[in-house]
């Protein structure tokens, strides 16, 4: 161990002291140092605008990119020019100058493409790659490792495909999903901005656009590969089968959901009752609809449920809900006089629409009570149907006690036919 330890201590003590590394060293720092410099000087005439105009929005993105990158863009540079100096003079770079200029791109690279990224993973990802090419090109291995990743292969069809193939069609293939994403986000963003488009269609369109892309960049990485499409048909017939068997509900659902955005029988805002849940619809989904109920639940329902089952959409054509309020008064009561009391109550809750104007009819006389029936109108079921009809029967009460008018108990005649003999004799 001692003389492992020695040997490598010597050669590094030898590498330290070569005049050449020696001044490759220097100039590396130096550079580095003049870099930093460089870029806290231009980094003092950054502009700060507040403004929310689109092109100072770019412009403050592209200044932003630049204050990120503006460091390792001197330092590559500068080692750049310094390394064309010392070619120049025919000197030797190997040892210290081309590594730090290696390091040096990568990090450049980094702060460039990881601008765009937000995930943690994908950055963590960036960094091994940019900076693992890096360590193999300081060591002198990056050709070697591409030689011999190309001389592996295996054979997949009628196309020998090897493991440098491979790898250049993932990191292709990643770096098209990273697009897709960016474009289908903005895509989606610009297609909710289009006025006249109903939201269910919104929705659709942003679905097939990032189906697409994502379609796409699939079919563009394994041309790269160099694999033939036409080989996957078989492939995808036997895919086919399995999902026709295995995966019924999961389709079922993805084509429910279609149907629903195609015929928009049902689309996000709509206030919706199905199987006792009564809620609003935040969202559609692929498998599912995503429905807050008034208490603040959110229910998960199944696009096909929404097709097979019977679905009451209170928003379908029109908003507004007609609210019926069933009451009774006692027979001593004036039912003229109630029904006016009634309307003027619905008349007074805010929520109630005065076009159409409410209505109190009298449907019934019944055992203990004449039966009556408020009906009026509101445009906002969202915010509730139990809450206005609460409102409405507590004014009703109120002009009910105020003007005399009764709401009966239920009551009961009894008719005794024999009186007990022993309860007369108690009694007298």
């Amino acid at each position: 161990m001692n003389e492992w330890l020695n040997l490598y201590g010597k050669q590094f003590y030898e590498f330290v002291f070569i005049p050449e590394v020696q001044f490759q060293a220097c100039t590396a720092c130096g550079t580095l140092v003049l870099a930093f410099f460089l870029s806290k000087l231009c980094l003092k005439f950054s502009p700060k605008s507040t403004e929310e105009d689109i092109v100072k929005v770019w412009k403050n993105k592209a200044w932003k990119l630049l204050e990120r990158i503006l460091f390792p863009l001197i330092s590559a540079f500068a080692l750049l020019v310094a390394l064309s100096a010392f070619e120049r003079m025919a000197w030797s770079t190997d040892e210290l100058l081309k590594p730090v200029l290696s390091l040096s791109i990568a990090w450049l690279s980094y702060r460039m493409i990881g601008f765009f990224i937000k995930s943690r993973a994908w950055l963590r990802l960036l960094a091994v790659l940019a900076f693992g090419l890096a360590a193999l090109q300081c060591f002198g291995l990056l050709d070697k490792s591409i030689e011999l990743l190309g001389v592996l292969a295996f054979n997949l069809g009628d196309r020998r495909v090897s493991v440098l193939d491979l790898l250049n069609g993932i990191v292709i293939l990643m770096f098209l999903l990273w697009i897709s994403s960016f474009l289908g986000a903005s895509g989606e963003k610009r297609i909710k901005e289009l006025p006249h488009l109903p939201p269910s269609l919104q929705v659709l369109l942003a679905k097939v656009l990032r189906a697409f892309l994502v379609f796409v960049s699939f079919a563009i990485a394994l041309s790269t590969v160099g694999l033939d499409l036409s080989s996957f048909a078989l492939l995808g017939g036997a895919i086919g089968v399995g999902i026709g068997f295995g995966l019924q509900k999961v389709v079922s659902n993805l084509v429910s959901g279609l149907i629903l955005l195609i015929d928009r029988s049902i689309k996000p805002g709509d206030v919706i009752e199905i199987e006792g849940t009564y809620g609003w619809i935040n969202s559609l989904r692929a498998r599912y609809a995503s429905i807050i109920t008034r208490d603040g639940k959110e229910h998960l329902i199944p696009n096909e449920d929404l097709i097979t089952n019977r679905v009451i959409n209170w928003s379908f054509s029109d908003r507004n809900v007609r609210v019926r309020v069933p009451l009774g008064i006692s027979y001593d009561s004036d039912p003229k006089e109630a029904i006016d009391l009634c309307l003027e109550a619905a008349q007074s809750v805010p929520r109630t629409l005065q076009v159409p104007n409410p209505k109190c009819l009298v449907v019934g006389f019944g055992d203990n009570a004449i039966e009556m029936e408020l009906r009026f109108w509101i445009d906002d079921p969202s915010n509730g149907v139990g809450n206005v009809r609460s409102e409405v029967l507590l004014a009703i009460w109120d002009r009910f006690k105020q003007n005399g008018i009764n709401i009966p108990f239920p009551q009961r005649d009894l008719h005794i036919r024999n009186f007990p003999e022993s309860m007369r004799t108690k009694d007298s």
